[in-house]
């Protein structure tokens, strides 16, 4: 009997690619962006995550639009030679474009941008691969997790998977109990998948996401500024940022 051409199996991690037509709209948006503003900033961020860098433009959504996802495409916007740079100086700025960068486009003032951006940060869980900034020990008694205020313990139907995780518990009044204290990670080495899964579990966050502005392109006269920013030395992450969900609408507003 001939298979169901119906019955097929169709993968969900596939995405299609992007069209020339679609390249083209994204670089003549972005372009669009450059007409319309001041200045031009290039940017990178640490310890990516894209429900941050969607505050961030969520934040600045009235007075500015930021473009983060495929640098190629929006180096070939601002052109990477003086010969097809889209206005004067722009080519300075797009041979930064390499690597968890972006560009944002306003009209408010550098001192105000260097100032808001310093200051914004966000914590968040650490993921594999990603250096313990401290070391963490569980003690001896209930497994307890800090997401809520005053913490408290796991509840007994979590008891297989914190075991599944490294943790050697022992269940005392129909609670995870650990007999010993328990390292989960030491300051300084690379985590696992199963250590970054159990800070998230109780509560730990070792990573920020920042913002950090690496150089500006100013409209008027095409200078552009490079910016010594210390947020801009914070490492990422380790592992590949997930940030294909965003590329879509990447180059959008």
């Amino acid at each position: 009997m001939p298979k169901s051409k119906r019955s097929k199996l169709v993968s969900l991690t596939k995405v299609a690619k992007k069209s020339k037509e679609q390249k083209g709209a994204q670089i003549a948006t972005v372009q669009e962006h450059v007409e319309k503003w001041k200045y031009c900033w290039l940017f990178q961020v640490g310890n990516m995550r894209n429900a941050h860098l969607k505050t961030v433009r969520r934040l600045w959504k009235d007075s500015a639009r930021l473009f983060f996802g495929r640098a190629a495409v929006m180096a070939k916007a601002l052109g990477t030679t003086p010969e097809e740079e889209y206005r004067p100086g722009l080519s300075k700025l797009a041979s930064q474009l390499k690597g968890q960068v972006g560009i944002m486009f306003t009209d408010t003032e550098p001192d105000e941008v260097i100032a808001w951006f310093a200051d914004f940060h966000q914590a968040d869980f650490a993921r594999a691969k990603n250096r313990a900034t401290r070391t963490i020990v569980l003690p001896a008694g209930p497994v307890m997790q800090h997401h809520s205020d005053p913490p408290e313990p796991f509840p007994h139907n979590e008891e297989p998977q914190l075991r599944k995780l490294g943790l050697t518990t022992v269940m005392r009044k129909g609670v995870p109990t650990l007999e010993n204290p328990h390292q989960i990670c030491e300051k300084g080495k690379a985590l696992t998948p199963e250590q970054a899964q159990l800070l998230k579990l109780i509560g730990e966050k070792m990573v920020e996401f920042r913002v950090g502005l690496k150089a500006r392109w100013n409209a008027e006269s095409g200078e552009v500024v490079q910016i010594e920013d210390p947020s801009v030395t914070l490492k990422g992450d380790e592992s590949e940022e997930e940030v294909h969900g965003d590329e879509d609408d990447a180059m959008s507003e």
